[in-house]
């Protein structure tokens, strides 16, 4: 509670809003649990950010304390008297409503289900005053009713008196006027217009901000009101550079050096992704002017993090900057040999167990990612005031299916060091001796590497070979190989590390760009270990598993480390193959959900079971659309219903049922350890054709029973199940391969 709630009010203090809104209420109408606490703590954290007695680690970090004005609830399709927002108002902006932008959002998001098509027309939105600061609202008010939000309200938001600085007042109406005056003069067909108040309202919250800095006024206060100007300062500056068409741009040059400002960039000439601690490079940053008001350039520079040296090849040249001219300015880079890498802020521990990241720069606690490691800024002098651009260095490539790309330049350690597989599941009663172990060495950087390669394993374990030479050319990935041979297996974890000794540094971390068109790219680090999971299973004999994928788990990989016979099938062999060979056809989490094909081709899997198949069917998202398919072979709802709780308390319905007695006897102990949660999307209603097996429940709420449902469906069986089987495998959950192994086993007992 408190870590969640923490997170909240530092938002709140850092931003300093007046009005907070919740889109939950913090009651079961809410739907998910995560969604209720969400509405809870928003209403908690309206209070707890203006008492510097809660967290008070962040007082003493220098924020303070901060009351917003109103907090509301709101929520669509309500009805009464409240304040309403019409989302579906058409903004000529955006050149359709907020409803349908917002869900062109969410479609980005695809692990969610597909949001519909918004058409045109009002959509009235709720909004209820749950709490407020000593301003009330009444029916059909705006948002911000009773609240200043003008630029000339700072001073009383800080709380200053006039007395205490009487400069303030006076700078504020003037930096007000130039916003009116370049709304008054704004035209779409020559933005420009807008430059020479932009510029000036820019060059005169600089001065405020200076003057502000030297004042005597209070800390708390002095830092609230810099805040706030500095936020007006930057959309002063970017409006400016949008007026004049003022724009930045930087990059790390390819190996050939700069390309030139008015050619195009050679696909061969592709500049480095990352950089290493210890290695130079060059960087070429132009500042252009692609408006009719000449700008004259000041000064470019780079500012990059403590210990990284800067030095300046070729200044900008002075003179005036007319249409479509650029100053250009070259750097060479030292990155540190202690340079971070660029990777996320945050981390867990234990990836399973952990339900909370562990933030390790505070400062950056309310950013997705800590910025680029490297930026360039650029001051200029137009329409008689001065202006400033900044940019990301970033690198450029050619994507074999997008074309040619840039995202900002990453620091990454020379080498990249993964296992495969990263994890990995024994039987302990038919380890395969050796067990083959893939290292994979990635050369990030642009010189050759040599090396050393070496595991580490637990005591009394065998590696063959001891030690392996590794010779990585630039940008090269090599795959090497190990035989590991465990012994004396007890049921319980292993580890399995891998280390490469290189250019007097030690490298034992693998790390992968995550990226997606839309999206942009960031970096997965991960140890380079192998988790081993030795498991006590017992397994049928002579049985041919067939696997149908869905949106994605590694459940058939391990099934086929602990000895299972595992084959994956194909769309072809779904829709015209001999199922009949499989003694049991397990479906992949969300089958229905993503796969057409299964949908089309479900009844061949239920004439698969009536005619003496074992089905195994995972759950699925899209509950709605699952129901109207009536896939399942006797009437069956399935429901939002889950259990969370990894630690919820199971209850065994039909102790004497075959599932759970073959091949393993499925007992309590087998429901401990499990991972992140038990299970979801059970079953909220079925017809007595089926029999549940177990029952599980949150705290405090009542038992779910379609969990783990068992049906005869002609000479087969049929059964679906919610629990978390795709994440309880994976991570070596004892019991849960136990229990699925006789899931898969159902129907082919002694």
């Amino acid at each position: 509670h408190d870590p969640v709630l923490s997170h909240i009010v530092r938002v709140i203090r850092e931003f300093k809003p007046d009005v907070l809104v919740s889109r939950f209420s913090g009651t079961p109408r809410d739907g998910h649990g995560n969604h209720q606490a969400s509405g809870i703590l928003t209403r908690e954290a309206f209070r707890a950010a203006a008492d510097p007695n809660r967290f008070p680690e962040q007082i003493r970090e220098g924020l303070q304390p901060w009351q917003a004005k109103k907090f509301y609830v709101c929520f669509f399709g309500a009805t009464g008297a409240a304040t309403q927002i019409n989302t579906g108002e058409y903004s000529a902006a955006l050149g359709e409503s907020y409803a349908q932008f917002s869900l062109e959002g969410l479609s980005h998001q695809l692990s969610q289900i597909t949001p519909p098509i918004i058409a045109p027309g009002d959509r009235m939105e709720r909004c209820e005053l749950a709490d407020s600061d000593g301003v009330s609202s009444g029916d059909g008010d705006d948002l911000f009713s009773g609240v200043d939000a003008s630029l000339t309200s700072l001073a009383r938001r800080a709380g200053i008196e006039a007395d205490k600085a009487p400069f303030l007042a006076p700078a504020l109406q003037e930096i007000d006027g130039k916003a009116q005056q370049a709304m008054a003069a704004y035209s779409a067909a020559d933005p420009s217009k807008t430059a020479a108040p932009l510029v000036a309202g820019a060059s005169a919250l600089s001065e405020l901000m200076r003057r502000v800095a030297g004042s005597s006024l209070a800390s708390a206060a002095r830092q609230q009101l810099q805040t706030e100007l500095g936020t007006k300062l930057e959309q002063f500056r970017t409006a400016a550079n949008e007026a004049l068409g003022v724009e930045l741009i930087a990059g790390v040059d390819p190996p050939g050096g700069p390309q030139q400002a008015t050619g195009f960039f050679p696909q061969q000439q592709q500049t480095a992704l990352f950089v290493n601690p210890g290695q130079s490079f060059t960087v070429t940053a132009r500042l252009y002017n692609r408006s009719g008001i000449a700008i004259t350039p000041g000064e470019i520079n780079l500012d990059a993090p403590p210990g990284w040296k800067i030095e300046t090849i070729e200044a900008a040249k002075a003179g005036e900057l007319k249409a479509n001219q650029n100053a250009e300015a070259r750097f060479r880079v030292s990155v540190p040999a202690d340079a971070q890498y660029t990777r996320p802020y945050w981390h867990r521990v234990n990836q399973e167990e952990d339900a909370l990241y562990i933030v390790d720069d505070a400062k950056w606690a309310t950013l997705p990612f800590a910025p680029p490691p490297l930026r360039a800024r650029a001051a200029y002098t137009a329409a008689g005031g001065q202006g400033q651009a900044r940019a990301v260095i970033e690198s450029r490539y050619v994507d074999p299916i997008y074309g040619q790309k840039q995202r900002p330049l990453a620091v990454a350690p020379a080498l990249s060091v993964q296992l495969d597989p990263i994890t990995n599941v024994l039987n302990t009663g038919r380890v395969a001796v050796p067990q083959p172990i893939s290292v994979t060495v990635r050369n990030t950087g642009a010189e050759r590497v040599a090396g050393t390669l070496r595991l580490v394993v637990p005591a009394g374990w065998q590696v063959s070979p001891a030690e392996l030479a590794i010779k990585a050319e630039a940008g090269e990935t090599g795959n090497y190989n190990f035989n590991v041979s465990p012994s004396n297996l007890h049921e319980q974890h292993y580890e399995v590390k891998a280390t490469v000794e290189a250019n007097a540094r030690s490298y034992a971390e693998g790390f992968t760009t995550i990226t997606r068109e839309d999206l942009g790219a960031y970096f997965y680090y991960s140890p380079s270990r192998q988790d081993i999971s030795a498991v006590n299973v017992k397994l049928p004999e002579k049985l041919l598993v067939g696997y149908i994928m869905g949106a994605g788990d590694e459940i058939p990989q391990v099934l086929e480390q602990i000895g299972l016979n595992v084959q994956i099938i194909s769309s072809q062999e779904l829709a015209a193959g001999d199922l009949a060979r499989y003694g049991t056809i397990v479906l992949g989490i969300r089958a229905y959900d993503v796969r057409q094909d299964v949908r089309n081709y479900n009844r061949r899997l239920l004439q698969y079971v009536e005619n003496g198949g074992t089905l195994v069917v995972q759950y699925n998202q899209n509950v709605g659309n699952f129901n109207a398919g009536h896939f399942t072979p006797f009437p069956a709802t399935e429901a939002n219903e889950r259990v969370t709780v990894e630690e919820a308390p199971v209850e065994i319905l039909d102790a004497r049922n075959p599932v759970l007695q073959y091949p393993n006897v499925i007992t309590q102990q087998d429901f401990g350890g499990w991972v992140q949660e038990r299970g979801l999307y059970f079953m909220g209603q079925w017809s007595n054709d089926y029999t549940p097996l177990l029952a599980a429940n949150d705290p405090g709420e009542q038992p779910l029973k379609g969990g783990l449902l068992v049906a005869r469906y002609g000479k087969g069986t049929y059964i679906y199940t919610g629990y978390a089987f795709f994440r309880q495998l994976p991570s070596g959950v004892p019991g849960a391969i136990r229990l699925f192994v006789n899931l898969v086993s159902a129907g082919h007992g002694q």
